[in-house]
């Protein structure tokens, strides 16, 4: 059965790697999924497509700056040819030569979808440096406190650790009329929230005197529609 959406691989996937020790969350800095075993210093990125494209293997070759294990996962029917041109061997030379893993997924009517390891991520001596940015995305990940978002997404909030951080500003802020900047920098224990006040960049926050601060009506929305994410104190 042929997938709709990219979206459907994220949790065979996920549940893949979680039963392998690793810890799972999606679409950090970018990248559909990272996962990453508690206590370890390198992680795991797995790109998801519909299908084995010339755009998911130029998407891997650029998270081998962030990486040094990069997997990329489709759809997998290993009784369908991938086009018309290549088969499921070539794609699994390819990602070979590449370094880059190759998952994949099989899709049943009746039971739980399968996942297939058909190659390994390998190591290359002419691999790229590792970009600045590999740390930020350990970073983001580590700051999450869950996995909300569904790797593969488009077009959707995605819930980031800024975004955490401010909704848990919301919170505390729903429960007063209005609070200064250091009676929210110390109940929310974050050195960083009179920026986060000032920048306002979801619109939550208002300004009432001079380092006090209430929520606007689109700050009391944001505790229904994140109703999932935020826990009142």
């Amino acid at each position: 059965m042929a997938i709709k959406n990219e979206t459907e691989l994220y949790q065979p996937v996920k549940a893949y790697f979680e039963s392998q020790g690793y810890e799972v969350k999606s679409e950090i800095k970018n990248c559909d999924l990272v996962a990453m075993i508690p206590g370890e210093l390198t992680y795991t990125i797995v790109e998801l497509k519909k299908t084995f494209n010339l755009q998911l293997v130029f998407q891997a070759i650029e998270r081998l700056k962030l990486s040094e294990s990069v997997y990329v996962a489709i759809e997998y029917n290993p009784r369908k040819k991938l086009g018309s041109y290549f088969s499921w061997r070539d794609a699994v030379q390819l990602c070979i030569k590449l370094h880059i893993g190759l998952i994949g997924v099989q899709f049943y009517k009746t039971k739980k979808p399968a996942v297939d390891i058909l190659c390994l991520p390998g190591l290359s001596p002419t691999r790229p440096k590792l970009s600045k940015r590999s740390q930020k995305v350990r970073t983001e990940f580590e700051l999450r406190s869950g996995d909300f978002n569904i790797g593969g997404s488009n077009r959707r909030k995605l819930i980031t650790a800024y975004r955490e951080r401010a909704l848990r500003c919301v919170v505390v802020l729903s429960q007063q009329e209005s609070m200064t900047v250091r009676e929210l920098r110390e109940h929310l224990k974050d050195p960083t929230v009179a920026l986060m006040l000032q920048h306002n960049y979801y619109g939550w926050f208002e300004r009432v005197s001079r380092g006090r601060y209430t929520l606007t009506a689109v700050g009391v929305q944001a505790l229904i529609e994140y109703a999932h994410i935020v826990q009142m104190p």
